[in-house]
């Protein structure tokens, strides 16, 4: 299920209710910043609350304030600036982290139904849409955001939040044996939709896979080259049974451009197959994008560590620009 579907749940039930609801949302962040951008949360007039503006007294001070405006019947949105530092001259969060976070504090109306519903059912069918805020308050567009985020501000009545629902990024694991399941496990906690391919039927690691939100038996890995394409939020990990199928498994994908590619295996084993590849004319510079041997090293050995390794090393490129 994906994460934020219990946020918007609480607010549709609240609406259903007719409980009075606000939602919390990050809409900008710098720095070393608790709450990223994107990050939010509910909290209805009953003190009921799921999500995150980032914790902390920050975070209990806007819960506090948005319980206070419910209690009221205020319908009016505010946009706060957030400043976690004491010695700043006003916004201070009462954080000393030294980032900066930018809030906003919504209302959620029964006209705002439709919108949420159409929310809960682009996540529920792990689709993407785009959702957009403003002094207007939240609307829906099916189309899909060129951008994962969007934020311009001029003034309190002239700004403008759009963000890309649903998964941001892809991850297609190339093997289901113990590592994929392992690693199927941990990657499906964070903001990857995950495919997962083996070209054993009836793989008892591939069967007992509920993590990956696809699983695709092929006749020979060198399908890969049909079924998967060049994507910027694409993620590729190959870890699949041995050294002919590694082989076959890159080879398929040869030429394609992803966020992240890696290779699992020895040193020994994969400087013999790029000896081999150098000597074929297969493109340097796209070889030497590919990392292997995988993964941060920390001397892992069980698959678990192993899922770790790479996890932390995909999610170092993925945070690289923030």
């Amino acid at each position: 299920m994906n994460k934020q579907l219990p946020v918007w749940g609480l607010i549709h039930d609240s609406i259903r209710k007719k409980i009075p609801v606000m939602l919390l949302y990050v809409l900008e962040s710098r720095g070393s910043s608790p709450g990223r951008q994107g990050f939010f949360m509910a909290v209805n007039a009953y003190g009921e609350m799921e999500g995150s503006i980032g914790g902390g007294i920050m975070e209990h001070k806007f819960v506090e304030m948005a319980k206070e405006k419910l209690g009221v019947g205020s319908l009016e949105s505010g946009v706060r600036k957030q400043i976690h530092d004491k010695s700043a001259a006003r916004d201070q969060s009462g954080m000393i982290c030294s980032g900066e976070q930018t809030i906003l504090l919504l209302p959620i109306q029964s006209k705002d139904s439709t919108t949420i519903e159409m929310i809960i059912e682009t996540l529920d069918k792990n689709q993407n849409a785009t959702m957009i805020l403003s002094p207007e308050g939240i609307s829906f567009e099916e189309e899909v955001s060129g951008e994962d985020f969007f934020y311009s501000f001029t003034n309190d009545e002239d700004w403008l939040y759009k963000e890309k629902l649903g998964f941001k990024n892809q991850l297609t694991i190339i093997g289901g044996g113990h590592c994929g399941l392992a690693f199927s496990r941990l990657m499906s906690e964070m903001d990857f939709y995950i495919r997962i391919y083996d070209d054993r039927e009836n793989l008892k690691t591939m069967l007992a896979n509920d993590w990956a939100h696809e699983k695709h038996f092929l006749n020979d890995y060198s399908e890969l080259a049909k079924k998967i394409s060049s994507e910027k939020s694409h993620y590729v990990v190959i870890m699949t049974f041995g050294y002919r199928t590694d082989d076959i498994a890159l080879r398929a994908l040869q030429g394609k451009e992803f966020k992240y590619l890696g290779l699992l295996g020895s040193r020994k084993k994969i400087q013999k197959m790029f000896d081999d590849y150098k000597r074929e004319g297969i493109d340097q510079d796209w070889l030497e994008k590919i990392h292997t041997p995988i993964g941060i090293p920390i001397k892992s050995q069980t698959p678990e560590e192993i899922a770790i390794s790479i996890a932390a090393q995909i999610i170092q490129i993925k945070n690289k620009e923030l």
